[in-house]
């Protein structure tokens, strides 16, 4: 049996697969609020118990919101650490790997079904190209998928975190506004649910919005988009206008850094909840505007993953390349 884990700063999935390839065949699966949990080791305990006692595991994989460094996975947005070696311990295998989240998504966007993806660009693929994967949700993910002696193997990055390249005027007073917020403009300060309130704060002038209100458990991003593309307030329209203006341009940087001939992947919570924006044309138009290499982008397919366990997916194909082949 196979243990996979997608493990977020929002939520942490956990999931026992059965071996088969290429895609191991999901058991069970169980979902958990992240920052309910002391430690990764709690939320391992919970699962045990969900699954009626400890399960025996052959090898066990899991995505972290974070860099993973020497087996530590640290996450980002939670104050966590994650060791393969308590993890070893605890389930008592040696075969335990940890990936960066994006990492895991990609290796699970490469064994997708035609029906978990939405194309916004049919693009011209290259079987025996490179491919990409970027997420926008808590945070931003970025992964690229290099194809070594015929086959994509998934590379982590933290890309989400390098300069926010702006492109126009209302960008660059944008950039401002985040420069005096937090001492640099980071892509993520953009893309990401926060980045989406720093967008909506950005067009309200900072004034309150009528449109929407919380007392700060609901969840802000999600009323903003639903305002904008209802078109019930034009400063909400106008932030996701930008998010997806955006959001499209850094998906074509990526195309570019990693020569995704083969793809690239639009994941994360956001991108199906806002699919009618993401498909009328704007986040295509700022993909290809990369000047001599416009065309270039314009045969890049481009598609975005509807299957919300993709990374728990990937994290299981992980696990699974642990154990010898059978």
């Amino acid at each position: 049996m196979l243990l996979a884990g997608d493990v977020g700063g929002t939520k942490t999935l956990l999931g026992l697969f059965e071996r088969a390839i290429p895609r191991p065949r999901l058991v069970v699966v169980h979902t958990y609020p992240t920052n309910q949990f002391a430690s990764f080791d709690a939320i391992l305990q919970a699962f045990a118990r969900d699954v009626g006692g400890p399960p025996v595991v052959d090898a066990m994989a899991a995505g972290v919101a974070g860099p993973v460094i020497g087996g530590v996975g640290r996450l980002t947005n939670i104050i966590w650490d994650i060791s393969c070696g308590h993890i070893s311990e605890r389930l008592k295998t040696s075969h335990v790997q940890l990936l960066n989240d994006l990492e895991a998504m990609a290796l699970g966007a490469g064994v997708l079904a035609p029906g978990e993806t939405v194309a916004l660009q049919p693009g011209v693929p290259h079987e025996d190209g490179n491919a990409a994967v970027i997420a926008a949700g808590t945070g931003l993910g970025e992964a690229y998928l290099h194809r070594v002696n015929g086959r994509l193997t998934a590379m982590a990055s933290e890309g989400g975190h390098a300069d926010f390249a702006a492109r126009t005027d209302r960008e660059l007073a944008f950039v401002r506004m985040l420069t005096d917020l937090y001492g640099r403009a980071e892509i993520e300060h953009v893309l990401s649910g926060p980045g989406l309130l720093n967008l909506h704060r950005f067009t309200h002038e900072g004034r309150a919005c009528d449109a929407i209100s919380g007392d700060g458990t609901l969840d802000l991003p999600a009323m903003v988009s639903r305002q904008a593309l209802e078109g019930t307030c034009p400063q909400c329209v106008e932030a996701l206008s930008m998010f997806i203006d955006a959001y499209g341009a850094e998906a074509g940087n990526l195309a570019l850094r990693g020569l995704a001939t083969s793809g690239v992947f639009v994941g994360g919570g956001i991108a199906p909840k806002i699919l009618p924006a993401l498909q009328d044309g704007r986040f295509i138009q700022a993909f290809r505007a990369k000047g001599t290499f416009a065309e270039f982008a314009s045969r890049v397919p481009v598609k975005v993953i509807m299957t919300p366990e993709t990374g728990l997916v990937g994290a299981a194909v992980a696990a699974q390349e642990l154990l010898p082949a059978t």
